[in-house]
């Protein structure tokens, strides 16, 4: 019989290995992104392929961000990547700030007030859940009469409704794992309301909205169809922009435009990783301590 310690390795091995497998898995296609960025025009499709150029370069970055040469001719759109970059720094950056405002507050009274249901918060969510080209048809009617068609504020607008029911329901649970003794212990020390969600509950939620904030910004700086629908050309983001390349075979400039999209994601986590972290375990802890 295997005796328990080895069982105990055996089962280490299998778990690191499949993790590790895993991993590999995830990280190729954004090793491939790298590599192709990198790549000559004619090492894009060649068999056997290039796994990575022999001579690697940022030809490829130097015409999509400096040129710009990839703005013109067959791809006749009327800004080039930087505008589209700003348009979805922009969006993306106000919505997701608004969205998690909204959400922190109603998450707050939805805790300490009661204003809603378990039923009702699910019931939120499921509204978000439906698929967008439901929608499309009736928003697109509406913003033309509106006159937000084709403009910032627009998809701020909608964003930020698209987005507040995620912002709800992970600030809730944040809400409710922070004692309410603490509030009561300073309202019993003077402290104003107020106060108290200044000095007491924004420091304690400030992990949640690190994580929020950031999980609401990749929604919407990834968000594709509404921003295809609604808008046309004088407001393009990154994702409409990187979608007009395709099919044309040009995967080399493909990887570069990505890569020039993934990377405010990345800086955003490095500037607010101690909260993300501390966000991502704060329940798990508080409950399985």
């Amino acid at each position: 019989m295997i005796s328990r310690f080895k069982r105990k390795s055996l089962f280490e091995f299998l778990r690191y290995f499949i993790l590790t497998v895993w991993l590999l898995i995830v990280a190729f296609p954004l090793f491939w992104i790298v590599s192709t960025s990198l790549k000559a025009s004619h090492e894009w499709i060649t068999w056997p392929p290039v796994w990575w150029s022999e001579d690697p370069n940022f030809l490829n970055y130097y015409l999509v961000w400096i040129s710009g040469v990839f703005s013109a001719g067959r791809y006749t759109e009327s800004i080039g990547p930087w505008d589209a970059f700003i348009n979805s720094l922009i969006i993306a950056f106000s919505a997701s700030l608004f969205a998690t405002f909204f959400g922190a507050i109603v998450a707050y009274a939805a805790s300490r007030y009661k204003i809603l249901t378990d039923t009702q918060l699910i019931a939120t969510l499921l509204l978000r859940l439906v698929p967008p080209f439901v929608i499309a048809g009736p928003l697109l009617l509406w913003y033309s009469f509106i006159g937000l068609e084709d403009s910032r504020i627009g998809l701020i607008l909608l964003y930020i409704i698209t987005t507040i029911p995620f912002a709800l329901l992970v600030l809730k649970s944040f809400v409710d794992d922070i004692p309410l003794e603490y509030e009561q212990a300073a309202e019993v020390l003077g402290a104003r309301r107020f106060q108290v969600i200044v000095e007491i509950i924004l420091p304690l939620l400030k992990p949640g909205l690190a994580v929020t904030f950031l999980f609401l910004f990749i929604l919407n700086w990834s968000e594709f169809f509404l921003a295809l629908i609604l808008s046309k050309a004088d407001v393009s983001t990154l994702p409409m922009y990187l979608n007009r390349f395709g099919g044309g075979g040009a995967y080399g400039i493909q990887a570069a435009l990505s890569i020039g999209a993934t990377l405010p994601l990345v800086i955003i986590g490095l500037f607010i990783r101690k909260h993300l972290v501390r966000g991502l375990t704060f329940g798990f802890v508080k409950r399985h301590r």
